[in-house]
């Protein structure tokens, strides 16, 4: 048993959902079973959950804590060729602020109230009990991972874990009011004899998110490309007039993640097509 393996079987234990990293810190792309979401189980925002082959093949949603899952043949040459383990933070009741630099670092040790810490390659991890949604980028060097994202497992740190503070909270809601913001009735001109803005029909926003869902899964190459051009086309098509919501931009980003892209390749592609756009 390699040592990668043995890390995730311990951890599994002790409840952490736990999946496998290849090279880059990134997960495994879809198992040939789940390509192209042919197993049905690729999670979505109103069921989120694993799917239920037992492949590591949808990103952080593959995360178990069954030691047969973990240990199946399915598993078996990704955690050979594992380079690290990640765990799904959420899945364990837990959230992670990621200090990727040592002003984050700086700035969290003077705001936040002190729990377990756990060091980084270029800054610090700093866990606590209760779960809520991921947002990347809430402040210069800072990520928030909980539901729907993975955090790389890198021991089990030093410091008693506290509950998730309010602060942490209010991070995630700035972000999301700056950067994404909610979508927002607005009112659309109409010519006699129309309809409404056939954006924000369901059906047509539906098939829309669902292409670019296919679009990046089937993506063989240049997967970063493939992605910045996805969100570019979403957005200029239904950017500008309120339909989007927080559930279409997660179904993309677990798509791109699904193949690879990390938290902040998404994020970053996101802002550049609203850039891009001017929006």
């Amino acid at each position: 048993m390699n040592k990668h393996l043995h890390t995730a079987l311990s951890l599994a234990a002790d409840g952490l959902p736990v999946l496998p990293l290849r090279k880059g810190k990134v997960p495994f792309g879809n198992c040939p079973a789940c390509a192209q979401n042919a197993c049905g189980g690729r999670p979505n925002m109103k069921t989120p959950g694993p799917c239920t082959c037992p492949a590591p093949c949808h990103g952080w949603a593959a995360a178990a804590t069954d030691p047969h899952t973990i240990n199946a043949q399915t598993w078996a040459t990704a955690w050979r060729e594992a380079a690290a383990v990640a765990y799904h933070p959420g899945g364990a009741g837990l959230t992670v602020v990621d200090l990727d630099n040592a002003a984050a670092v700086a700035w969290a040790r003077e705001t936040l109230p002190a729990t377990r810490t756990v060091a980084t390659t270029r800054g610090e991890h700093w866990i606590y009990q209760g779960a809520m949604r991921s947002v990347n980028a809430v402040r210069d060097g800072v990520d928030i991972k909980s539901t729907m994202a993975y955090a790389r497992w890198l021991g089990p740190g030093a410091g008693t874990m506290t509950a998730l503070p309010a602060v942490v909270h209010a991070l995630a809601v700035k972000e999301l009011s700056t950067v994404r913001p909610a979508p927002q009735a607005i009112a659309v001109p109409t010519r006699t004899g129309e309809g409404p803005c056939r954006h924000r029909t369901p059906a047509y926003l539906e098939r829309g998110i669902a292409m670019a869902e296919q679009r990046i899964t089937e993506a063989r190459s240049a997967v970063h490309a493939t992605v910045y051009r996805t969100f570019l086309a979403v957005l200029s098509t239904h950017g500008r007039c309120g339909c989007l919501t927080e559930a279409h931009i997660a179904r993309l980003f677990t798509a791109a993640q699904a193949k690879g892209e990390s938290p902040r390749h998404c994020t970053d592609a996101w802002t550049n097509a609203r850039t891009t756009l001017g929006l």
